[in-house]
């Protein structure tokens, strides 16, 4: 079983995924469907841990 994570840690998690959306979409060339589809999916990987964790 994993452990939760604190407060700091998923601030610190979440402004990592910001840095490399950020990165991501800078150096695109083109920002199309597929970009979008994977950001919107990595996100969804991201916070939906972050929300259970801090949740319980």
């Amino acid at each position: 079983m994993s452990r939760r994570l604190n407060r700091p840690q998923a601030i610190l998690l979440v402004l990592f995924w910001i840095l490399l959306c950020y990165m991501v979409l800078v150096s695109a060339r083109r920002i199309d469907g597929p970009l979008i589809l994977s950001l919107v999916i990595s996100g969804a990987l991201v916070f939906i841990p972050i929300y259970k964790s801090l949740k319980k």
